[in-house]
């Protein structure tokens, strides 16, 4: 009865608790079970739900001699009773029974109510209350019997999950092994992924070795392509599948400081003052763009165009298919040392303390943002919001359209050196050894990632994807953050000379990939890649 009045609430409410339209079928098909009919067909009594269930009339007797005299009278009283009267008796009775009477009467008992109610089901039904399990309950009751796992290997059950984790279509696309569910498949991975990410294993990342002793200044990622740039003038382009390094960019005459990729394109800026744009599948330098007049300190590339600052205090917008310049945007007084562009605005953070916004189009300065008591160092910029980074300790967020300071965030101890700002949640990575999490709407600092498991020393580079916090440092680790509870999971790297010169210089993170660039300042660590991959289960297969 209790599993009655559960399936009848179910069949009369949607999976959102909100009761059907009138009038409207739950399931198609000749199979449909109305609620109307389920009463009909509702056991009244023990011996009903015995003969339901495909029993005979004839349960086991007791031989313990002829029937009581009276029993019939007994039982006819007892019939005469009410319900509440019938449990009040049945209360005493069992009071007044001995052990073995109380084991005989469950052995009679509960083998009628254990019934596979799902395989009972028509199967329209069965899918539907197989919609209110979790992922994790499905493959467990896959488990139970074939017919179970039949339902549980539903494709669009499972494409139905994939939606609820937030697992997109595209992602269908996947390596999918599964004949039965392709998208149980793709959640299965998913969820391994996540699994490889917040626990690891004893595999030891796979090396890559290059630009001698020299410092890699800037790391990009795309695909199965990993672009690094070093002081020693080159940029080299690796494998993140084979680790052998494809092929080595020569042509810049001064040490590479900054690079974009997109696809196989990948644009470089350089102390020689120029930027060159490069096709990374051919090695080919495409353009070399110039005019800046002093070393190329930062880029942001946006669909086919990229902006670049120099120290030679001014901006310039760049076609990149062309290698033309579009636009100079002048106004710092001293080296532009981050920039940012989202198609619509440029945003520039210099050494004259100052934030600009500009319009490149017109090449005007919309807004300068002043507040700041030292270098800017750091931006992020989401079109609505302007985050900047300075070295006089502090952050600020700014209205990007009114050029207004919302917030002044404070609690770092030093310089902000990188910051990464999503869905209006800033994570800050500063050089007093921490990382500290912000709401930009109130300014409010939701967590500081510290503790024992803290940097030792200055925090390089910081990114998060998954709900997950990675930060690279001066101490030689990279650590694993929960983003929604500031908890450490793990140092994902951590170098041998750690604490004794090794440094991860920076870092860069896929769904399924992290690229770390490491070294070190007094030859105890050789400068190398270091690619770990979390999707390696499919990977493993591949291989056998």
């Amino acid at each position: 009865l209790i599993w009655y009045k559960t399936m009848k609430r179910k069949l009369d409410h949607g999976p959102d608790g909100r009761p059907f339209p009138s009038g409207k079928k739950h399931c198609k098909g000749n199979g449909y079970l109305s609620p109307s009919s389920l009463v009909q067909a509702t056991p009244t009594t023990f011996g009903d739900l015995r003969l339901a269930n495909g029993h005979s009339a004839q349960r086991r007797r007791v031989t313990s001699g002829p029937p009581p005299s009276g029993l019939q009278d007994w039982l006819h009283t007892f019939q005469a009773w009410s319900g509440p009267e019938r449990l009040l008796a049945l209360d005493e009775l069992i009071d007044r029974c001995e052990t073995s009477q109380v084991k005989h009467v469950m052995q009679v008992i509960e083998p009628q109510f254990q019934r596979d109610f799902i395989s009972l089901l028509p199967k329209e039904l069965a899918l539907y209350v197989l919609t209110f399990l979790a992922p994790r309950d499905l493959l467990q009751a896959a488990q139970t019997c074939r017919y179970w796992r039949i339902l549980a290997e539903d494709n669009l059950l499972w494409r139905e999950k994939c939606r609820e984790e937030g697992v997109s279509e595209c992602a269908s696309s996947a390596r999918t092994k599964c004949a039965l569910s392709p998208w149980k498949s793709v959640y299965i991975r998913q969820h391994r992924i996540e699994t490889n990410w917040r626990k690891g294993d004893a595999r030891e990342p796979m090396v890559l070795k290059g630009h001698d002793d020299h410092v890699i200044t800037c790391l990009q990622f795309s695909g199965d392509l990993i672009v690094s740039g070093s002081d020693d003038n080159t940029l080299k382009v690796w494998s993140a599948i084979t680790g052998k390094c494809l092929r080595t960019l020569n042509g810049h005459t001064g040490g590479v400081w900054c690079s974009q990729m997109t696809v196989a394109t990948v644009i470089s800026g350089s102390t020689d003052r120029t930027l060159r744009v490069w096709d990374a599948e051919s090695g080919e330098c495409v353009h070399t763009l110039y005019g800046h007049t002093s070393t190329v300190r930062c880029m942001h590339l946006h669909g086919n165009r990229v902006v670049s600052g120099s120290r030679d205090t001014t901006l310039r917008v760049w076609d990149v298919s062309t290698g033309r310049c579009e636009h100079v945007l002048t106004g710092h007084v001293a080296a532009v040392r981050c920039v940012q562009f989202d198609g619509r605005r440029v945003v520039s953070g210099g050494y004259d303390y100052m934030v600009k916004v500009w319009d490149p189009e017109t090449e005007v300065c919309l807004h300068t943002l002043q507040g700041h008591t030292n270098r800017v160092y750091s931006l992020q910029f989401d079109g609505v919001f302007v985050v900047s980074g300075s070295l006089d300790t502090s952050i600020r967020v700014w209205d990007a359209e009114t050029g207004g300071c919302i917030h002044t965030l404070t609690g770092h101890q030093s310089l902000t050196s990188g910051m990464e700002l999503r869905d209006n949640v800033l994570v800050s990575g500063n050089a007093d050894s921490t990382v500290r999490v912000w709401d930009v709407r109130t300014g409010q600092c939701l967590h500081t990632l510290q503790g024992p498991n803290k940097h030792q020393s200055a925090v390089t580079c910081l990114q998060f994807c998954r709900g997950l916090v990675l930060s690279s440092s001066d101490d030689g680790t990279v650590k694993l953050w929960d983003l929604r509870t500031g908890a450490w999971l793990r140092d994902v790297v951590a170098l041998q000379s750690r604490g004794s010169g090794g440094v991860v210089w920076r870092i860069r993170a896929s769904d399924t990939r992290l690229v770390c660039a490491a070294g070190s300042r007094n030859g105890t660590e050789e400068t190398k890649l270091l690619v770990l991959d979390f999707d390696l289960e499919d990977k493993k297969k591949e291989t056998e």
